[in-house]
């Protein structure tokens, strides 16, 4: 059996701001859709483009079998 992952990075605002359950939710619905298991939530401080902090964000890693 083999598989294929996806990663999607989720982050809410340039400058600070907490990640929304709906939007994670949105996220997780969307690509479920598409045959994608999740497969793990990773919380990460993610590079803004503004200034050299980051914001809280997560990377969000989904499975699905190929063939």
């Amino acid at each position: 059996m083999a598989y294929e992952y996806k990663v999607v990075q989720i982050r809410e605002g340039l400058i600070g701001g907490k990640m929304s359950a709906g939007k994670l939710e949105s996220v997780l619905n969307e690509w479920a859709s598409k045959g994608w298991q999740l497969k793990q939530i990773t919380s990460v401080e993610v590079k803004g483009r503004i200034g050299p902090g980051g914001v809280e964000g997560v990377l969000v890693t989904f499975e699905r079998q190929v063939g």
